[in-house]
């Protein structure tokens, strides 16, 4: 293993204080799709899924621990906590960009990319370990996820039912969100941008102009890009 590649792997066993048995995955959780297939390594993608896997059921085992029996509650709570801008939030608290290998063209920093090598970590922390949940929650789950309730709070899981609600309120009709939704990146690494929003009556026609500029982020997901947009759309309006 090249040298500067061994600091940057001690430097982030550090900063998390677990020591992985086998570096190896650790560099495979840190390495963006973009750069492993220029340099023919292992990328995240794959421990990006499991670590998903891995912190839901962490979520929902600790809900249930503090009292949550209601399974509709779970769900909810759960999902606005595992939420990529929450993730997001917690690998720019942690400087994770700092840590991750990357195209010399490709920009992580703000990006939802940062959330995805999170969850990958998670995930090989998880296989790392044995397959130790305890392990996952003590190094990257308890450490970062400070304030649950302020996290709930400012979750934009729900920004889309919070947009058709406060529109409803206005103009007492149940009206039709509509988007373009554009792929920027590859068949292999999908980057979704939601644009190009219309708020519709059950007519098709518009009840409010928007402006043309508003868009989403990229998101691998484009369910995320929409929850985006809606967020930016629900600020826009309550500015307005």
């Amino acid at each position: 293993m090249h040298k500067y590649t061994e600091e940057k792997l001690n430097q982030f066993q550090a900063l998390i204080n677990y020591q992985f048995k086998n570096p190896k995955i650790l560099l495979q959780a840190i390495t963006t799709p973009q750069y492993g297939n220029e340099n023919k390594l292992p990328h995240y993608e794959i421990l990006e899924t499991l670590g998903d896997a891995v912190i839901k059921l962490i979520f929902s085992l600790k809900l249930y621990y503090e009292g949550e029996d209601d399974p509709g509650n779970l769900t909810k709570t759960r999902q606005r906590l595992e939420d990529n801008r929450t993730f997001l939030k917690v690998a720019n608290d942690m400087e994770l960009w700092r840590y991750v290998f990357v195209s010399n063209k490709q920009k992580i920093e703000g990006t939802s990319i940062l959330a995805e090598v999170f969850e990958a970590i998670c995930g090989a922390i998880y296989i790392d370990s044995g397959n130790n949940l305890k392990i996952v929650e003590q190094t990257m789950i308890d450490k970062y996820f400070h304030d649950w309730d302020l996290m709930i709070k400012d979750s934009p899981h729900l920004y889309k039912n919070q947009l058709l609600e406060y529109l409803q309120d206005i103009y007492k009709i149940t009206p039709k969100l509509k988007f373009e939704y554009e792929n920027l990146g590859s068949i292999n690494d999908s980057r979704w941008v939601v644009k190009n929003p219309k708020i519709l009556d059950q007519n098709q026609k518009k009840i409010i102009e928007l402006p043309k500029t508003l868009r989403s982020e990229e998101f691998r997901r484009s369910k995320d890009a929409e929850k985006d947009l809606s967020l930016k759309i629900l600020k826009y309006l309550q500015e307005k």
